[in-house]
């Protein structure tokens, strides 16, 4: 599903170059749970924004589900992303003056459509069916994470990166928010999260331990 060959991503400014990622080479079967750890500022973000065709390596090849990513087009690359990845960020991402129905319909204008009709019952399997036209200042933290996963669920996504899912949530909500991706991977969807925390590397089947942008460790 994932494969990343010798990637590099360096950063040049004032101050030099920062090296986020050094040679970095990674597979991920499809239908695999894989958490890659690492201290802040360890390159886990930007190894999960490169995989999702975010950032653009400095070198190296990215290919998700057969394709080669960074050798498609801006616009070829937005909808790849938007037809076959999930994104769920720590901070959620949100649109504040969209409602909970049309925050979780923000994929479908750069994938035709796709899913539009189902938006609905995928928020009422969260619990989220009370709040379909509230907007995101009118939720708890939880239920923010929880339109996050809905939206990023929408296009039926082969493959889901989530950035510190359970950063900013209380433990009840942080359990609940893994339970829905262990949920996720038992039906057969590929599932990277990069995290500090030791609860959602409970729940890979596989952990990665990167610092310094290297990959030091691989449990398999």
């Amino acid at each position: 599903m994932v494969q990343l060959e010798e990637v590099t991503k360096v950063y040049r400014g004032p101050q030099g170059e920062v090296r986020a990622l050094d040679g970095v080479s990674l597979r991920v079967a499809e239908g695999e749970f894989v958490a890659v750890r690492g201290a802040s500022g360890s390159g886990k973000s930007t190894l999960l924004l490169t995989l999702g065709g975010m950032v653009r390596p400095t070198r190296g090849r990215v290919t998700v589900a057969g394709s080669d990513v960074y050798a498609l087009s801006p616009g070829e690359r937005a909808r790849f992303r938007a037809e076959n990845i999930g994104f769920v960020f720590q901070l959620f991402h949100l649109v504040p003056y969209l409602s909970v129905l049309e925050n979780v319909l923000v994929p479908t204008l750069a994938a035709s459509g796709r899913g539009r009709a189902s938006a609905p019952e995928l928020l009422e399997g969260f619990g989220l069916a009370h709040r379909i036209h509230h907007r995101p200042a009118e939720l708890s933290i939880g239920e923010r994470q929880r339109v996050a996963m809905a939206r990023a669920l929408l296009n039926r996504p082969k493959l889901i990166l989530a950035d510190e899912p359970t950063g900013n949530l209380d433990p009840a909500n942080a359990t609940e928010v893994m339970n829905h991706l262990a949920d996720l991977h038992r039906s057969g969807t590929t599932i990277v999260v990069v995290t500090h925390e030791e609860l959602a590397a409970r729940y890979a089947q596989r952990t990665v331990e990167i610092r310094e942008g290297r990959i030091v460790s691989r449990d398999a």
